[in-house]
């Protein structure tokens, strides 16, 4: 993404709806054991909403609140070899992320064997580590801030 487009991301109408994205999207997967393949409409819908999400809202006009600094913690994630990150956020941040990926493993398998409780079970964890994860950013960006290392302009 642009810089454009991670300000507009910025905003917290962008941040806060995109937090279902996961659970619309494991039921849009799911849809195919109801509807077949008729289930290309509903996985297009979701899949169309989380490129567009990021594009469709006005940046914010401050960048202070939780939603704008997840933002831009996760803009000093992603430069985080470029960046001294402090090492309790480069572990924590990391462990999250790797509780997150193992959270696929059984929203994969239900949705592969259709167990409802595995592939929603996954993907409810996935969601809460990944808000945990924002959370992170969030503190990442304000502790950089602090040492005057980040601030509303990296986006």
């Amino acid at each position: 993404m642009d810089d454009e487009i991670w300000r507009r991301h910025a905003s917290p109408w962008s941040v806060y709806t995109r937090v279902p994205t996961i659970l619309l999207f494991t039921l849009a997967i799911w849809s195919r054991f109801w509807i077949g393949w008729w289930a290309i409409v509903p996985i297009s819908i979701v899949a169309i909403w989380t490129f567009l999400n990021p594009r469709l809202f006005a940046p914010p006009t401050h960048f202070d609140g939780w939603a704008q600094r997840v933002v831009l913690g996760e803009q000093i994630w992603i430069e985080r070899k470029k960046r001294s990150i402090p090492f309790h956020h480069r572990r924590a941040a990391t462990l999250l992320l790797i509780a997150t990926a193992l959270c696929c493993l059984p929203l994969i398998y239900g949705l592969v064997w259709r167990n409802p409780w595995a592939a929603f079970g996954g993907a409810t964890l996935l969601s809460t580590f990944k808000l945990w994860f924002c959370d992170r950013m969030a503190w990442l960006q304000r502790d950089m801030a602090q040492r005057g290392e980040a601030n509303a302009s990296d986006v």
